[in-house]
Parts: C-alpha cells; structure tokens; sequence
C-alpha cells in the first residue's frame, strides 16, 4: 500500500486528525515537561528544607552560650550521620584560624565537603547557599552551608549534605506516573478527535457517496437530509444535474431533427435519381449515397458526444454481450458460425449502452463476415489500468477466419477504408468503432487470434 506524504493532496479529515493529534501532542508534552520541573523544584525545595532544619541545629549548638553543649559532640538524631559513607554528612569548619578548624560527622569518614562558596554559588536570604556537589563516593549531593559569626567564639562554616538518591527516586515515580498519565490522555483525546471528526465529517461523507452513485449509474439525485450548511451545496448539485439531463436531451432531440432535415432530402434525391438512367444520375446517386452514410456517421458521433458528457450511464456488460450473441446467431444461421460469450459479472460499461452495443456490436459483425464456424466474446476487468482515476475493462472477439495481415490491421481501422469489396459494408464499422472508444478515453487494437483469425482487443471504461 502507497503511503501519500504529501499533506497538500491530504483528504479534509486527514488533515484534521493530524492537526489535532500533533497539537494535543504539543501541548500535552510542553504541560508535562513543566509539571515535571516544578515538581522537581519543588522537591528540591522539601529536601532543602529537611537539610536546612539540621543546618540550624548545628548553627543552634555552635552559639549556645552553654559550655556544657560546646563540650559535647553534635547530635542530630538521625542515624545516617553514623554510618561512613552513608551519603548523609555534616561539617563545620572554622574559619577565623591560623588553620581551619574542621568537625565532622562519622558518616563522613575522611573525606571533606567542598565550599559552595569558592564554586562561586550566591548566598541567598540569610546567607545560606545551596547547591549540588560530589559527594565522597563519587556521589550527587545535595548541600546547604550558611557561615555564621559568634562573636569572640569565632566564625563557623556550617554545611550539612546528603545524597539524592531518594529525591531523585520521587521525581521518576512522579515522571512515571506523569507520562502514563498523559499517554492516557493524548490517546482519549486523539479518539475523541476522531469521533468527532467522525461525527463532523459525516454528511460530507454521504454527500460523496451520492455523487458517487449518481456517477455510477445508480441514482438520479442525491438524496437525504443534510446540515444547514451543506444543504445549499446539495440542491445546488441536484440543480446543475437537472440541467445537465435537460441541455443532454436537448442536444439529442437537435441532432434528431438535424438528421431527419437532412436524411430526408437526400433519400429524394437518389429516388428520383433512380428514375433516370444516365451517367449524371449515376453520379448523383453514388454522391448522394455518400452524403447520406457521411451524415449518419457524424450525426452519430455527435450523438454519442453528447452522451459522453452525460453524468451517470452506466451499463451492464454481459447483457449486452449475451443479447447480441443471439442477435448475429439469427443473421448467420445459414453459415452455421457459433457465437458464444464468456463476460465477467461484475464488469459494467461506464456510459452508455446504445454506445456500448454498438461497439461490440460492430467488431462482432465484422468477425462474422470473415469466421468459418466460430466468435467468441470475452471481457475481464484490467487490475493495473487506472489512468486518471479510472479502472478500464478489456472486451476481446476472436474469430476462426482468415485473419489479416499486421500492416493492414491499421488500415483497417481508417473511415471509409474497405480491404475487401466484396463483403458487404461501409468501410464504417472499425473506424466508428475507434471514434466511440476514443470518445469514452478508450483503444482499439487489432491482432492475431489464437483461434487463427482476427483479434479486437477493446479496452474501455468500467464503472464502479
């Protein structure tokens, strides 16, 4: 199956699904991204604050007046501080000495917290910094320190750290639970576009499918109610159909009366040319002839014009087939030639069918004259001819006779020409053949038949 990537030949529908499965798409991605960074943020302000009440514990230790609570270690009630390389540590650095003075907790082994402070990290309100910084380990973590001045006591670089391993555990739970979330909903909110899509485009839809069938051959006009909107345009459609038929009948009935105006006057003519025998009636009456098949030709091919235009014939092919196998088994009984048909079902001519037996009907009298004992009439669908949206059908008529010869074949089809005098005929049949298949966006070839005659391969349009 083609895939069309080009959206300017997109359907309307198309184009509205896209759209709204892109926007919703968009939108739902920049909302999820900013929850997601407010979420984190203020995560890191919830962790900032657990850090910032151990900040101001050890910063209450460091000024109490008390020489008892100088005099004993710092406790901050969390067991993390404990344990080496817990990822939770605290550290106090005095910085008004020779040498800094450092306190740590045991949690942090050896090891040394570096100074937000010579990363270049602002304070904020109060002095306090917060930042991210490798942990011992190699670790993130996350650090508040605050410098706090006691006075005579001296002046203290307070920071407690811990890693963000739990933090950063929430926030995924949370973008987790995020995205399923708004993959839930882009997909309620792509099938709610859909029906709604759906539900909009619907009369547009029927619409289409009455156009269709009017174009089929199976309805006249199109039917059925229709929104505000799109009722204009119906029963404007209705409109320029009536108008179609009526400008169709009324080319019929002029070229009609043309051709009675005119037939008329020539067949008195050869009449009373008939009367007389000399040379100048001879002449008038073999020109007269001529005129009078001229006539007929092109007033045929303006009819057949005419119903070219028409919209909506259609005809079935294998009655037609089956009707004129019985016709030419009637004409040529006496030669005994069998004429047999094998025409899909499902095939039917896109126009119409006065045309259609014509057609078929000529290229199976020309194959009669020339068959020893059989004619045979098939038709299949061609599956690759699709020419301007159209699907075509292939008739073929095969006869046992004699055949002819592939340089003639062409000449064959020429108007008035006639390779053999004494058989019957115009010289008319193949060519208004051509002319009528070359009307309908068709093609006649000739060709060698496997039955060893002659073969006509008559592609025309198929209907839906």
């Amino acid at each position: 199956m083609r895939v069309n990537l080009n959206p300017r030949t997109w359907s309307i529908a198309t184009r509205l699904f896209v759209s709204a499965a892109v926007l919703s798409s968009i939108i739902l991605l920049i909302a999820g991204i900013g929850l997601s960074a407010l979420y984190r943020k203020s995560a890191e302000t919830r962790f900032d604050e657990r850090l910032g009440f151990y900040l101001r514990a050890l910063v209450a230790d460091i000024a109490s007046p008390s020489e008892e609570n100088r005099s004993q270690p710092f406790e901050l009630g969390e067991p993390q501080f404990e344990i080496p390389l817990s990822g939770w540590y605290w550290q106090i650095t005095r910085l008004d000495g020779a040498e800094p003075n450092i306190q740590s907790s045991r949690s942090l082994f050896a090891a040394r917290l570096p100074q937000l402070a010579a990363t270049g990290v602002p304070a904020g309100v109060g002095g306090a910094r917060s930042g991210y910084v490798k942990g011992p380990d190699d670790k993130l973590l996350r650090i508040v320190e605050r410098t706090i001045d006691t006075g005579d006591e001296g002046i203290y670089l307070v920071q407690v750290a811990a890693t963000t391993a739990p933090m950063e555990a929430e926030v995924a739970g949370f973008e987790l639970a995020l995205i399923v979330t708004f993959t839930l909903l882009a997909a309620a909110l792509v099938g709610s576009a859909a029906l709604q899509m759906r539900y909009s485009l619907e009369p547009l839809w029927r619409l289409r499918e009455g156009v269709a069938a009017i174009r089929r051959g199976q309805g006249e006009r199109i039917g059925g109610e229709f929104p505000q909107d799109i009722a204009p345009l119906a029963g404007e459609l209705n409109l320029l159909l009536d108008a179609n038929r009526e400008v169709v009948e009324r080319a019929r009935t002029q070229v009609g009366n043309l051709a009675h105006a005119l037939k008329t006057p020539l067949s008195v003519i050869i009449n009373e040319a008939d009367t007389e025998k000399s040379l100048l009636s001879d002449k008038v009456r073999e020109q007269a002839a001529i005129m009078r098949d001229q006539v007929t030709y092109y007033l045929d091919r303006a009819r057949a014009a005419v119903r070219v235009g028409a919209i909506g014939n259609m005809a079935e092919v294998a009655p037609v087939a089956a009707g004129l196998v019985r016709t030419f088994e009637k004409i040529y009984r006496d030669r005994g030639i069998v004429f047999s048909a094998d025409v899909a079902p499902q095939i039917r001519f896109r126009g119409e069918q006065q045309d259609l037996e014509e057609m078929i009907g000529n290229l199976v009298d020309n194959a009669g004259k020339w068959a020893r004992h059989q004619v045979t009439i098939t038709a299949v669908p061609i599956p690759t001819a699709n020419i301007g949206g159209k699907q075509f059908f292939r008739v073929t008529i095969d006869d046992d006779g004699v055949g002819l010869a592939p340089e003639l074949r062409e000449a064959a089809m020429r108007r008035g020409r006639r390779l053999d005098e004494t058989r019957p005929g115009s010289g008319l049949g193949l060519s208004i053949v051509v002319d009528l298949a070359a009307l309908y966006g068709g093609a006649l070839r000739l060709d060698a038949s496997p039955a060893g005659g002659l073969r006509a391969e008559l592609e025309l349009p198929a209907a839906a």
